[in-house]
């Protein structure tokens, strides 16, 4: 068969991977993206580059790392004139759109190109009655924006050319904050009673000092979610409790309408004979803390925000219930795209690679030894340090800058053995018969930095036109 493959690439905000009924045990159930690990694969270890809504959709767009792409926080926006998957892909024959979340800037030249259609929300977008910047002007929607954004990509399908292969990026708004349920989950999970997370409760001990300044702790919710009162007369822990339970709630609500909107889509494929030559793939823009170590939101380099979920079903070359334990990075998904269909990877001059051997079980293949990862924002509402560090399949490293220090260009460094402390509440920096590991992890980090031409400054306060940058 030589007919090109066409690409359905569904990703959501701020979705943990740990609320996902394929890859843990939960309350509420996710049947329409299970079944892409069911009549499919579901890879346990993909990472992103730097955790944080912008930069992780550029790294995406490009298969570039943030100090190429130019996209390094929320406040960058990405210059439409750099090249990008929908143009090579274009290029080479593919009807491409894109619907729903962009979030890389809302006029010339930052609006997407590339695409054959685009209709995206403007900034990071309502969850009802939404405002579609397309390719032909704007437009005001009305209705709730993830079943909005499902109709759309729907009707595109529908009405594409059909003589094209095509790729389609459906690109939810849900589950980012403030966690507006539609009308059919509003109330659906108020009966329920969430599970604390293992390390709900954490202290913080043996961390840097980053860990308990940050402006992300469930107590901290109220800042960005007006539907959380505590009751009068609560103890902390209580009123910590009870914005966890009404988080859940909202939270699990709207990824319900996500769930719902990939059944959608595959029930599309499926009825009109799409489904077996049609990758399809639904991730997470990044991680996302649903109360481990206390928190909220993503940033920090810790497990539950680098880790994204990936599940994709293409029944024409991947067996179903394929289990990917192999590290991959956001910077691999549009090399993947480009060897599935025949093009070559220099034409695009991404930083990843494909991980095709990975998904049809060839024996000698594998993904990354190590991840490099970067965060730059700061300061911010949230209150995370710059930081960079790098994963392994047994370690992880982490150096933050501290914005505190009396000495410019001062650091604290964070190591963790992933096999013997899973959930990173062990920092064994400094430890004794730990420096020739720590030594090693540090050089790592100068390979891989060479690897990828990182040249920015260590500390990010030297980057002279950054927007952020701490100052003595």
């Amino acid at each position: 068969m030589s007919q090109k493959p066409n690409i359905v690439f569904i990703m959501s905000d701020d979705h943990a991977r740990q609320r996902i009924s394929a890859y843990a045990e939960n309350e509420v159930q996710t049947p329409g993206i299970d079944r892409l690990a069911d009549e499919g694969a579901i890879f346990n270890n993909c990472f992103c580059t730097n955790s944080i809504c912008a930069p992780s959709r550029a790294t995406i767009l490009t298969g570039n790392y943030n100090h190429l792409n130019g996209v390094r926080t929320l406040y960058d926006q990405f210059d439409g004139e750099k090249n990008n998957i929908a143009k090579v892909m274009r290029n080479n024959g593919y009807q491409t759109a894109i619907i729903g979340k962009w979030h890389l800037g809302e006029e010339e030249p930052y609006l997407p190109t590339g695409f054959d259609h685009y209709a995206v929300l403007r900034g990071q977008g309502p969850y009802y009655d939404p405002e579609f910047i397309t390719d032909r002007g704007s437009v005001k929607d009305t209705g709730y924006t993830t079943e909005l954004i499902t109709d759309r990509s729907i009707n595109w399908l529908e009405n594409r050319d059909q003589d094209k292969p095509f790729m389609l990026f459906c690109h939810h708004k849900a589950p980012h904050r403030n966690w507006e349920p539609s009308p059919k989950y509003k109330d659906a999970y108020k009966h329920i009673r969430f599970k604390h997370p293992e390390t709900y409760n954490d202290d913080y001990e043996t961390r840097g000092p980053n860990a308990d300044t940050a402006v992300m702790k469930l107590q901290d919710m109220h800042l960005h979610d007006y539907k959380i009162p505590v009751p009068e007369g609560a103890s902390p822990q209580e009123a910590k409790d009870h914005i966890y339970q009404r988080y859940m709630e909202d939270y699990m609500a709207c990824i319900s309408s996500v769930d719902d909107s990939v059944s959608e889509i595959l029930d599309y494929l499926d009825t009109n004979g799409l489904s077996e030559n049609t990758m399809v793939i639904y991730t997470s823009d990044q991680g996302f803390y649903t109360g481990e170590h206390g928190w909220f939101d993503k940033r920090f380099m810790y497990e539950e925000s680098q880790c994204m979920p990936f599940l994709l079903r293409f029944p024409r070359y991947v067996k179903p219930g394929t289990v990917v334990d192999e590290m991959i990075v956001n910077i691999d998904f549009a090399p993947l795209f480009l060897d599935y269909a025949g093009i070559p990877a220099e034409e695009l001059g991404a930083q990843g690679r494909t991980f095709r051997g990975l998904l049809e079980g060839e024996p000698d293949a594998s993904g990354h030894e190590a991840v490099y990862y970067r965060y730059w924002e700061y300061p911010s509402e949230h209150n995370v340090y710059p930081h960079l560090g790098v994963r392994t399949r047994t370690h992880k490293l982490i150096m933050f800058e501290d914005p505190k220090a009396e000495e410019p260009e001062q650091a604290y460094w964070e190591l963790y053995d992933l096999e013997a402390d899973p959930n990173e509440v062990n920092n064994i920096y400094g430890q004794p018969g730990t420096e020739t590991l720590a030594e090693s992890l540090k050089g790592l980090i100068d390979e891989l930095r060479e690897h990828y031409d990182e040249r920015d400054p260590l500390f990010t306060k030297w980057i002279p036109d950054g927007p952020y940058y701490w100052e003595n």
